[in-house]
């Protein structure tokens, strides 16, 4: 099966491919309510098909940037470059200078006039210095003001300067299957490009990208170097941000993913007030996704819906009165066909209303209000980077919470302490440890909370460690020598 692949173009890619481095429920009508849509044609006249879409990419094009993201990483020096009558004969330049730069390229959309941008995650991530190129070719300085690694998303602030052009942001939700679309960014590095496509589904799911699968797909030709550029409207609005590509070459084969701009709309909201991470509804149940099975033995036509497979007796979704065994149909009105679409529709309302959930218990067909509430931090993270020679050393563990559980999609454990961080080379990192690890025990001593492990860590030198972590749902235990 080919491999989704993110789209930002980093430089080792860019040059292997030889170009130049520029660096949907069982359907409920009861809860449908459908928005009139506005009315579609095709095409009436040779004069109609000979139209042109440059007004639209004239409109969009200057709110489109390229984003070039780098990292200075220290390399490891010869030692025989410490000795003077090495460097007498070789010369001082003659050895390696010890530092490598590791570069990324990708696209952004301004979306504020006050310098705004909106990219990918993955464009930025592990970087430290970013530089915004704009359609009028200034380069400016960016800081970033918000990551989010969730919905592989992430909001920069130019540097310098002020009113901006800005891209108008539609709305995902009232688009359709066949709407014409426009992908903006920057392919390859060769500069701005704009191609033409439609929309060639809505709402796909378990594409495997980010938490939040619900993507736009577009047959709009995207490539490497165009992600976190804007898939366009007709009316050269931004209906989500090119993220990700279906292929086996690396290049675009027609299908192409977008974060609905929707998504997008609360990340922005989120940086705009300050914040360093998005607070987002918290459902407090444990959802799980419809087999033939399962559905016929509910009494279900079809295995469409998000089954409650467990719920936290004091979150949200058991304040509303769900049941494990409810199903969940639709989100205010709009339908849910599994998990993620659940998540998704949740993820774009803000935290502080009431969302009704359409959900069918029994064969009979309820609507249960649900207060919109973010996950609580308790108790307290607690982070704390484990030192010294023991198996953890390098991971930076946190208590586990509500919040702790939902921001890193944690699995199998309500007790321990999650692997939030692992140093490159570290003690950890060779042990395998992953993130969103549960460190449940070690040496039959149960970890309750991180100054628990972080004593046990180093509370002196041990032949070995018996360690029983939680990873994926699944317990198991394991010993490593001292």
């Amino acid at each position: 099966m080919p491999p989704i692949q993110r789209i930002a173009a980093s430089a080792a890619l860019m040059a292997a491919l030889g170009f130049f481095v520029l660096a949907p429920v069982m359907s409920a009508p009861v809860f449908a309510q459908a928005a009139p849509a506005s009315e579609r044609t095709a095409p009436q006249s040779r004069t109609e098909i000979l139209l042109s879409f440059a007004p639209v990419a004239k409109k969009a094009q200057p709110a489109v940037v390229n984003v070039f993201a780098s990292r200075v990483e220290k390399m490891p020096t010869n030692p025989l470059f410490d000795d003077p009558i090495f460097r007498r004969f070789f010369g001082e330049g003659g050895g390696p200078s010890g530092r490598n730069t590791a570069q990324s390229l990708g696209s952004g959309v301004i979306v504020d006039p006050s310098g705004l941008v909106v990219t990918n995650h993955h464009v930025i991530e592990g970087m430290t210095d970013v530089k915004v190129s704009l359609s009028d070719k200034r380069e400016i300085p960016a800081k970033i003001l918000l990551r989010d690694p969730r919905t592989d998303l992430a909001v920069l602030k130019l540097a310098e300067g002020d009113n901006f052009p800005v891209m108008e942001l539609g709305d995902s939700d009232a688009i359709e299957v066949g709407d014409l679309a426009l992908a903006i960014g920057n392919p390859f590095g060769v500069g701005q490009t704009v191609t033409q496509g439609i929309v060639s589904a809505l709402a796909r799911t378990q594409v495997g990208i980010s938490d939040y699968g619900f993507f736009i797909q577009t047959d709009a030709a995207i490539n490497p170097g165009n992600s976190g550029g804007p898939l366009v409207d007709m009316n050269g609005r931004v209906i989500g941000i090119n993220s990700a590509i279906f292929s086996k070459s690396g290049g675009s084969v027609g299908i192409g993913f977008a974060i609905p701009v929707n998504m997008v709309k609360i990340v922005i909201a989120a940086a705009k007030g300050g914040g360093k991470q998005v607070r987002r509804p918290w459902l407090g149940a444990t959802l799980q996704a419809l087999s033939r099975e399962i559905a016929e033995n509910l009494g279900l036509e079809r295995p469409s819906g998000a089954l409650l497979a467990d719920i936290d007796a004091k979150g949200p979704a058991a304040d509303a009165g769900l049941k494990r065994g409810d199903v969940i149909v639709s989100v205010d009105g709009q339908a849910a066909d599994d998990p993620e679409a659940v998540g998704y529709r949740l993820a774009t309302k803000p935290v502080g209303g009431v969302a009704s959930l359409g959900v069918l218990r029994g064969g009979k067909k309820i609507v249960a209000p649900m207060k919109l509430v973010a996950a609580p931090e308790v108790p307290a993270r607690d982070a704390i980077k484990i030192k010294g020679q023991s198996p953890f050393a390098g991971a930076t563990v946190v208590n586990i919470s509500p919040a702790v559980i939902e921001e890193l999609s944690v699995q199998g454990a309500s007790s321990g302490v999650v692997v939030a961080d692992i140093e490159e080379g570290s003690f950890a990192q060779q042990l395998n440890l992953q993130k969103g690890d549960i460190v449940i025990a070690v040496n039959d001593r149960k970890i309750g909370a991180t100054r628990e492990l972080d004593q046990v860590a180093n509370g002196g030198r041990a032949y070995y460690w018996k360690i029983t972590l939680a990873r994926g749902g699944q317990v198991f235990t394991t010993v490593v020598g001292g």
